[in-house]
């Protein structure tokens, strides 16, 4: 009988520990495993949390969208079964997309109207959400964004169950909308469940996920815990077994700070099978033996440009001229230095290509703090007090550190604040709120620290949501004039506005690039942002591990996992019948 491991994804941030294997009585559902996080989970809507690299990676579990990316970044069917492009230039392109049969966790049929209805949240002028301009492509969408259409005017439709239709004014280029579709942020959503439900996200009892993995218990202080989704492409009819797409039956994290070091040598002593956050302080002793790879993430600073000290460009770019980013590479030691806004892995032209490198260096690496000084003398600012926002773990801590030390050292009195989550008990439930993400999207900041995380591996998904009709912040409609709400840093640039638009109209590939590396250096020149450094992900894995995956998008797949010779680590009292694991 086959028995296997079940293994929790731990986000960056995340720590496995507590190893204690049982198995489940009766149904034979399989093995738990406990695991350790070093940092607490916040609320899990797909359409909002891309400020924490983290969260990229409990997605990749519990949901799934038309398309994934492999490791190559090829994009690969998902729930979609087959597609069929029909249309032409004088009527209009639609794309029919046929979904596979799968079900969400609490069993009820994964249908075409799921991703109807989360493509129109996301266009809706009231949702904040930087994902919108990946839809934009479709007919009506910007203008509904922009509020000058309803929703229901989005070329969007269910036209039978299973089958999605997709309206384009032009010949859409397949290639680059199945590479969107891959992202998290474009999964489906139940519109029966989200729309009446205030504080979707932020309970377990109120996320249903269409993933391999399903969310049972999430609080903090508590234990987050996600099972196998049963229904995840499985034919009940057909008795299928509940393992046949996902093997781990239980992923369960218990929250705990400050125990990292803790945690690494349960790793060291076997009874920990999967790290994926290292300790900083042996990060580099690690460094051999860790899985290494870039993230599509950027570790970056967003200026508040409506607070009068940094409302002068000037004084942004000396603030960002003055650090050492090989600095805080030392300090992290799974990251590069900084070049640019746009991290490795994304695309110039196509697959294969790298924007970064065809772009160059933009940013200097070292410090120039002469030259921040007299830039700060020019702009007449040498003083003036302000706080970095960040969330509460040791690597953002840590940087935090070292650039106050510098950014005090040029005259500045800097604080560093810990935004911490919030639990409430709301009529029995369990709610937890991402405050860090409150903090961000509604601008009530000074500096905050983010994770600038790609939602594709097209540099216009990072750099279009600067200019003001791509912001995805959507429309005051409380204004008489319906104003818009720019980007969260308050960056206002009509001629970086045009950019974007000429990239958006651009069909040529290497045209489209060269507009974008453009957009980088002005938006760089302007220093709204100060990026820091490419994020790394590194991770530890037991010899006794087969079968996992990575994406793209440096997550990990679990869904295949297994562990050799398994019974070794049961307690004895849970050791099943007839012994070893059946391959």
């Amino acid at each position: 009988m086959k028995r296997v491991l079940s293994l929790l994804l731990c986000a960056v941030m995340l720590l496995t520990a507590l190893v204690s294997c049982t198995t489940i009585e009766g149904d034979n559902k399989g093995m738990i495993i406990d695991v350790y996080l070093a940092t607490e989970l916040t609320d899990l809507d797909p359409a909002l949390h891309y400020n924490d690299n983290a969260m990229v990676k409990i997605y990749d579990l519990i949901y799934e969208g038309l398309t994934n990316l492999n490791a190559k970044g090829k994009w690969e069917k998902a729930l979609m079964k087959k597609y069929e492009l029909r249309g032409n230039d004088e009527d209009g392109w639609y794309l029919l997309i046929t979904l596979e049969s799968t079900k969400w966790s609490d069993g009820r049929t994964v249908q075409a109207q799921d991703f109807v209805y989360a493509w129109k949240r996301i266009l809706d002028p009231d949702f904040k959400s930087e994902a919108a301009a990946l839809l934009y492509d479709i007919t009506n969408a910007r203008d509904i964004k922009l509020g000058d259409m309803s929703v229901d005017d989005l070329g969007v439709s269910a036209v039978d169950v299973y089958v999605l239709q997709v309206n384009f004014d032009e010949k859409p280029d397949i290639d680059a909308f199945f590479t969107a579709t891959a992202s998290a942020a474009l999964v489906p959503l139940r519109e029966d469940l989200v729309s009446r439900e205030e504080h979707f996200g932020k309970a377990a009892a109120n996320i249903i996920t269409n993933g391999p993995f399903a969310i049972k218990v999430m609080g903090k202080g508590e234990s987050l815990r996600l099972d196998r989704n049963n229904y995840y492409f499985t034919d009940s009819e057909k008795k299928e077994a509940v393992d046949k797409y996902v093997i781990p039956y239980r992923l369960v994290t218990n929250y705990s700070y400050g125990d990292a070091e803790a945690q690494l040598a349960k790793f060291e002593a076997g009874e920990l099978f999967y790290l994926d956050e290292i300790p900083l302080a042996k990060r580099a002793a690690y460094k051999k033996q860790a899985t290494i790879t870039d993230e599509m993430a950027t570790h970056t600073y967003y200026f508040n440009t409506n607070n009068k000290l940094f409302s002068d460009a000037r004084v942004r770019k000396a603030l960002s001229m003055a650090i050492d980013r090989n600095e805080i590479v030392n300090i992290v030691t799974y990251a590069k230095a900084a070049t640019g806004l746009i991290p490795y892995g994304v695309f110039e032209t196509k697959r294969g290509t790298s924007f970064r490198e065809a772009g160059g260096s933009i940013l200097n690496t070292s410090a120039d703090v002469a030259g921040a000084q007299a830039l700060l003398k020019e702009a007449g600012v040498t003083s003036g007090s302000f706080t970095i926002s960040i969330r509460p773990n040791e690597v953002d801590r840590a940087i935090a550190q070292y650039v106050k030390g510098v950014w005090e050292s040029l005259g500045f009195t800097v604080k560093i604040k810990e935004v911490q989550p919030v639990q409430v008990d709301d009529d029995e439930k369990v709610m937890y709120y991402d405050t860090f993400t409150e903090k961000y999207t509604s601008g009530d900041f000074d500096v905050i620290g983010i994770d600038m995380q790609m939602l594709t591996p097209d540099a216009f998904s990072a750099l279009a949501p600067f200019a003001l009709e791509f912001s995805g912040n959507g429309v005051d409609m409380n204004s008489e004039t319906y104003d818009l709400f720019g980007h969260v840093t308050g960056y206002a640039n009509e001629a970086y506005d045009a950019l974007i638009e000429q990239a958006q109209a651009e069909d040529n590939a290497a045209a489209r690039a060269a507009i974008l590396h453009n957009a980088e250096k002005m938006l760089l020149e302007d220093m709204p942002i100060v990026p820091l450094v490419f994020l790394q992900d590194a991770y530890l894995i037991h010899d006794d591990l087969s079968g996992y995956k990575s994406s793209y998008y440096a997550t990990r797949v679990f869904t295949r996992m297994k562990l050799k010779n398994y019974t070794a680590y049961l307690p004895v009292e849970a050791t099943p019948a007839g012994g070893e694991e059946e391959e």
